[in-house]
């Protein structure tokens, strides 16, 4: 389980002096629930981010564990450093936006037509419960020549997730290779 601290000085000053440290900011709210000003120490975040098996992970604050879903981050410019990172505490029951990651699955046909798979859309936009949000969507890309593409009207239909995006967004194609 990832732990953090509590951070006393949200200012400037507080900030550079923890990241100097090795710690990354993250932000930690909810509906409902009061703003947590977090700190975690950036390689463990890294590693646990990286392993997680579910959508939500667990961390724990000062001894109060917490399951959380990955908002947004924002990352150095040059570096690709983390600097911050927004996590929402995942409530069960209560429906919000949840970003879900695209896994394509299979080999293409279009690949021995010297194609390429483009993954134009790598998460789609979700509103549902954290309990009935899949960890990831998959799309059968076997059949799929160059130029075919999948759109998000395409998928099959979860039971409770509805998706926010356009449904005539592609989500999968294959590109031709240059």
């Amino acid at each position: 389980m990832l732990e953090g601290t509590i951070r006393e000085s949200i200012g400037k000053k507080g900030t550079k002096a923890l990241r100097r440290d090795g710690y990354l900011i993250a932000n930690i709210y909810g509906k409902g629930l009061e703003n947590i000003h977090a700190a975690f120490k950036m390689n463990e975040y890294v590693r646990t981010v990286r392993n997680k098996e579910t959508l939500a992970f667990p961390v724990s604050i000062d001894g109060k564990e917490i399951n959380v879903v990955v908002q947004s981050y924002e990352a150095h410019p040059l570096t690709s450093l983390l600097l911050h990172v927004d996590l929402m505490v995942a409530q069960p029951g209560v429906v919000t936006h949840y970003h879900v990651p695209v896994v394509p699955q299979g080999e293409a046909f279009g690949l021995k037509n010297k194609g390429l798979v483009n993954v134009s859309k790598p998460r789609l936009r979700v509103k549902a419960a954290i309990e009935n949000v899949p960890n990831s969507i998959t799309v059968d890309v076997t059949p799929m020549d160059v130029g075919d593409s999948r759109l998000i009207r395409d998928l099959a239909i979860i039971d409770n997730v509805k998706f926010t995006d356009s449904d005539r967004v592609a989500v999968v194609s294959i590109i031709k290779a240059k």
